[in-house]
């Protein structure tokens, strides 16, 4: 499943402004990424046609199943990548920094092996 980097971010952001806040609007979204409204409009629209959300006539925004999925690998990515940073000694904001870069380049064999040494090692 390739999916662009901007996409996931917008899903992730999807995936955990839902779990603060519980309901979620375009412009939670435009004001979590600080993007503008429009560009996020767009952008929901695609992901509506794509099966990633769905939209009520609230306007509130939901990850389907497909959407979810995604939205869950990338956030696992960012949380373990920043713990394993943290463990060596970063600071947490610049761990939860670089993991967001991280996170959508590493590849499936290295943070599967990167997650097991946490295990074992207690850190997660």
């Amino acid at each position: 499943m390739q999916i662009k980097e901007s996409a996931e971010n917008y899903l992730e952001t999807i995936l955990i402004l839902t779990r603060k806040k519980g309901n979620v609007r375009g412009i939670d979204i435009a004001n979590e990424l600080s993007f503008t409204k429009p560009s996020v409009s767009v952008a929901m629209k695609g992901f509506r046609e794509e099966g990633y959300i769905t939209v009520d006539d609230n306007g509130f925004i939901s990850l389907t199943e497909k959407g979810l999925k995604i939205a869950e690998r990338v956030y696992e990515r960012h949380q373990i990548i920043a713990k394993a940073l943290m463990a060596l000694g970063v600071d947490e904001e610049t761990a939860l920094e670089d993991s967001c870069k991280v996170e959508h380049d590493i590849s499936n064999q290295t943070f599967e092996k990167l997650k097991d040494y946490l295990i074992k090692k207690d850190i997660l």
